[in-house]
């Protein structure tokens, strides 16, 4: 005797007899508060919502077939409210894919868009069929399919790290180009296995989390087009086309019915090896487009409920992508929250990053909201209660919220300010001290109140969007004129500065200042209060060859060079001491215990600490962070040192009661920035362009 058990409700097969015949199947009315299509011990249950259809129908395909072997219509007995649910018997799940058919008005103008000749993909399919292969769509022209999954992975004992935010330390990353490049010397490349196969490199590097670039299905072809004699596709995949289905083509085998078991392998090993999962979700809009985009899934079941309208039926667009999700609709809650928790119980993820998460804020007019119950629901929700939430708190349409979004003491953000005040101060624009000293201080002027204080901010110099750490010292302007654009697309406001060549350059002195430009920004960023994040390969100099929008590109521009590993295998050491020294000082990442020397936690200084503010025309920055380490018993003092100035300069130390002495640790005026640590007097030369970090 078997027992399907749901949470809901648990039954023996005797319980799960068909009632009806629906052409050739037997059927009964299925579990309503399950959505998606589940296996039973006997058969498949089918759920599905609408508020505006009159109809619908469950559209039964074999395997890569093109029509439909049965259609199924949902008897009227069969919908309680807006659901449908049935129990199709028989049915083995690796038979067979699924869709579905709905009818309903037709009155564009109402937003009401029912096309009753039209498959639809489920919007809860837990994997879409046709997506396998990258760079391929069989199923185009006739739309995608859902398939049943089983859920039985095996997860054992299973322990997420949780780190605290204060000790992570974010590696963002996209899935197929960490590994796609031939000379990653992994055995399968650009796939969920292939990222399994550095995750001693990653453990070596001591980072602590990665945040996956989207996993999400999406369609790569769905703008495939030819330029300068290369396929461009959607690589990035922040177009999704299924928010509870795995990226099929990122596993490395077929997993017909079990997708995702690669993806869950390869987070439960990475678990095992200290670092966490941070997803990049996209609920801002989806692939479906504007009026002249495709119409497979969410414009077929409730467009006026899904996306943002206006008056006469047009879509918002304030992801800059065509449509907008309408998030705060409690539907769109209802999916959205679903969504979340699937992927947290389902696949143990441990934090999400919401791309253009300002949207999800907007009311359903497109207004931003004061308290939006979207984020508010996100932010208490008990099973997402450990997660990381993560925003990018701005969008297309101008929301502007670093500092600003709603938190609830829960969220933390993408902080742009950071990037922006300390791009421009690290290439040398001196006079953006004042704000670089708030920034690396855990910028208290934007996170405050509802905030959680440093442990709010993502500090960060580079991400997949913009130019490379390598590239931020290569180049005075962005070289897209690849992606087909006419060189229009990207941002044109980079805060870069080529050092005296735009791109590569066999100029010695011009090499040697780039590389100490890296190590400034690597070393000011671990030293700085907040949660740092850096984007793959900038510990080893990846360049995108100037392009600071590659969305299109899958090929070398996007792809992680290893070669580079070797070649800069002096900038790698760096970035491996510099997170090794982050972690070895509880006062750079926020002690708990004051100093018992009387210093406070963190201080700014100049030339001569104590002594004056900090301004428009100061060429130096000191920060002194200062705390006591109960594990060592110690006092723990860091003092970061920061000449962004075009000459060198004498700087004073802080004094330090008797007995203790600064040592240096960090000084980026040498050749590899690692000099032997030796104590030092009151006083240090700096060079140009440098920075130095002491320990007492």
């Amino acid at each position: 005797m078997r027992k399907a058990d749901f949470g809901l409700v648990a039954l023996d097969d005797e319980q799960l007899v068909p009632v009806d015949r629906v052409g050739d199947f037997e059927v009964r009315p299925g579990f309503y508060e399950i959505n998606g299509a589940t296996a039973l011990p006997n058969g498949v249950n089918f759920t599905i919502h609408s508020h505006y259809a009159v109809s619908c129908e469950l559209l039964l395909y074999h395997n890569g077939e093109k029509e439909p072997y049965a259609v199924l219509p949902f008897p009227d007995s069969y919908r309680i409210g807006k659901v449908y649910s049935m129990i199709v018997f028989g049915l083995k799940i690796t038979d067979f894919e699924y869709a579905y058919r709905l009818d309903g008005p037709y009155n564009p103008e109402r937003g009401l868009l029912f096309d009753k000749s039209k498959p639809l993909l489920d919007p809860y399919a837990r994997a879409v069929t046709g997506q396998r292969e990258w760079g391929k769509n069989p199923n185009e022209g006739y739309g995608y399919r859902g398939c049943v999954v089983v859920n039985d992975f095996d997860w054992g004992k299973d322990c997420q790290p949780r780190h605290s935010m204060q000790d992570m330390i974010i590696y963002e990353m996209h899935v197929r180009g960490f590994t796609r490049h031939s000379s990653s010397g992994v055995e399968h490349p650009g796939t969920f296995a292939g990222v399994r196969e550095k995750i001693p490199y990653l453990k070596s590097l001591g980072i602590t989390a990665v945040e996956l670039m989207p996993v999400f299905e999406f369609d790569e072809t769905m703008a495939k087009r030819e330029v300068n004699g290369r396929t461009l596709l959607d690589y990035w995949g922040y177009n999704t086309v299924s928010f509870f289905s795995p990226n099929t083509s990122y596993s490395s085998q077929q997993e017909l019915n079990r997708e995702g078991e690669e993806l869950k392998n390869l987070i439960r090993e990475l678990h095992r090896n200290g670092i966490e999962v941070i997803l990049d979700v996209v609920f801002n809009h989806t692939a479906e487009g504007n009026e002249k985009g495709p119409f497979f899934s969410f414009k077929g079941f409730d467009n006026k409920i899904y996306y943002m309208l206006t008056p006469d039926g047009h879509y918002y667009n304030f992801s800059g992508c065509g449509n907008t999700l309408n998030c705060n609709h409690p539907v769109v809650q209802q999916i959205i929250l679903e969504c979340l928790r699937y992927w947290t119980v389902t696949y143990r993820i441990d934090g999400f990053r919401f791309d253009l998460a300002s949207i999800l804020g907007r009311s359903e007019d497109g207004l931003p909201m004061n308290q939006p119950p979207l984020l508010k629901n996100l932010a208490a929700d008990p099973v997402l209660g450990d997660v990381k939430l993560i925003a990018e708190a701005w969008d297309a349409g101008g929301l502007y919220q670093v500092g600003s979004f709603p938190a609830w003491n829960r969220w933390a953000e993408w902080n742009g300010k950071y990037r922006d005040d300390m791009r421009s101060f690290l290439k040398g624009d001196y006079w953006f001290a004042p704000a670089a000293a708030k920034r690396i201080s855990g910028s208290p002027d934007l996170y405050t109140g509802q905030y959680r204080g440093y442990n709010s901010s993502i500090n960060f110099l580079t991400c997949h969007d913009g130019f490379t750490l390598y590239d931020l010292y290569s180049y005075n302007n962005k070289h897209n004129w690849d992606n087909g654009w006419d060189n229009t697309d990207g941002a044109d406001d980079n805060r870069s500065w080529n050092c005296g060549a735009e791109g590569d350059t066999d100029d010695p002195e011009i090499i040697r200042l780039r590389k100490r430009l890296i190590r400034n920004a690597c070393a000011v960023l671990m030293c700085s209060r907040g949660t740092p994040m850096f984007l793959e390969g900038d510990e080893f100099c990846n360049t995108r060859y100037g392009n600071n929008n590659p969305y299109c590109q899958d090929n070398e521009i996007s792809w992680l060079d290893w070669g580079d590993l070797e070649r800069n295998r002096d900038i790698f050491e760096f970035f491996r001491y510099m997170i090794r020294f982050r972690k070895a000082h509880p006062a750079i990442r926020g002690s708990e215990y004051p100093s018992k020397l009387g210093f406070p936690f963190i201080s700014v200084h100049g030339e001569i600490p104590w002594k004056g503010e900090i301004t428009e025309n100061s060429r130096f920055l000191g920060v002194l962070f200062a705390g006591f380490d109960p594990e060592r018993g110690e006092e723990d003092l860091v003092y970061l040192a920061i000449n962004v100035y075009w000459e060198a300069q004498e700087i004073y130390l802080p004094p330090l009661p008797e007995g203790y002495k600064w040592r240096v640790c960090v000084n980026t005026g040498e050749e590899n920035g690692l000099p032997e640590e030796v104590y030092v007097e009151d006083r240090f030369w700096m060079r140009d362009r440098s920075v130095a970090v002491f320990r007492i």
